[in-house]
């Protein structure tokens, strides 16, 4: 067995969140109703935004990344889980537990960033729509994805290097259903204290420093929606932030349940129900709200599904 620095490669074990009950089997059903709903209702939308050339506009080119992330985040943990639970088995392995650890938090500091630049676009589109073109052109739209994918990388690379060589040397069982890094850090043999310390104040940056920024956007288009006269004019610039300002919320909402709240008043079973809102739930929901009153998606449906009746 290979070892370094008395962590050995041994499995871990995934406690899960279902059990052989019943009333388990029938919620483990409807979550894989869910994720399918999930990756469908991802999917449907990338593919829409790339076969329509009318969506080729910043705003929804931001929506596909925030899609394709979501399709990311879902399938990173749910498969696995699902897999653990059909089988009977319980264990997953070290390096897998590091990669999904590296991919669930990298896609998710991602998301914070990408949730408050696309708060950046709707408050140029809004305050300063005759530079919009300008503001929000392709070199810029390319760098905010750039950046997003980015910055989730390299904060997930950093704590899941750090975090793996620790060494675990006592019982290797995960109290949840997938590598969420406060559970595997439970499992470390030594001091972490300080480990823990760096990683909470660098999640919370990743939360409250987002939160901030987006507030700032939205003090700036509410500022700018009282100032316009038009009934009209204010439907619409509402009409085109609710989506986004939704998903804020519940996403956000969500991280600061799971992760901001006292070590005292945490519970396995909170972060489990806190863990299925923002990795299952969440994903789930936002093509939903999106798309659901979008008349340019309703649109490009409709465009799509006549262009193919035609051949």
């Amino acid at each position: 067995m290979w070892q370094r620095n008395g962590t050995s490669l041994l499995d871990f074990i995934l406690e899960g969140i279902f059990d052989d009950s019943p009333t388990h089997a029938f919620l483990f059903s409807l979550t894989m109703v869910v994720f399918l709903v999930a990756v469908s209702g991802n999917s449907l939308t990338i593919l829409l935004i790339c076969a329509d050339p009318r969506l080729h506009t910043p705003m929804y080119f931001l929506l596909s990344q925030l899609s394709l992330l979501d399709l990311m985040y879902i399938c990173t943990t749910i498969p696995k889980m699902a897999a653990n639970y059909l089988s009977g088995r319980k264990s997953i392995s070290f390096v897998g537990c590091a990669i999904q650890h590296f991919f669930y938090m990298s896609l998710g500091a991602a998301e914070c960033v990408l949730l408050t630049l696309m708060s950046y676009d709707r408050y140029v589109a809004i305050c300063n729509p005759l530079r919009y073109t300008i503001l929000m052109n392709r070199r810029v739209t390319l760098m905010m994805a750039v950046i997003s994918w980015l910055g989730g990388f390299i904060k997930s690379f950093i704590h899941t290097m750090i975090l793996m060589h620790f060494p675990f040397c006592g019982s290797r069982k995960i109290r949840h259903f997938y590598c969420e890094f406060p559970a595997v850090l439970k499992l470390a043999c030594g001091d972490v204290t300080l480990y823990e310390k760096t990683v909470y104040i660098s999640t919370v940056c990743f939360i409250i420093f987002p939160i901030l920024l987006v507030s700032t956007s939205y003090t700036f288009i509410i500022h700018s929606v009282i100032q316009m006269r038009s009934a009209g004019s204010k439907r619409n610039a509402f009409a085109t932030c609710s989506s986004h300002l939704t998903v804020v919320s519940l996403w956000f909402g969500a991280l600061i349940f799971s992760y901001m709240r006292p070590r005292s008043q945490r519970t396995p079973l909170q972060d489990k129900v806190g863990s299925v809102f923002y990795t299952i739930i969440t994903p789930t929901l936002n093509p939903l709200i999106y798309t659901l009153r979008n008349k340019d998606i309703a649109k490009a449906v409709r465009r799509v599904l006549g262009r193919g009746s035609t051949q």
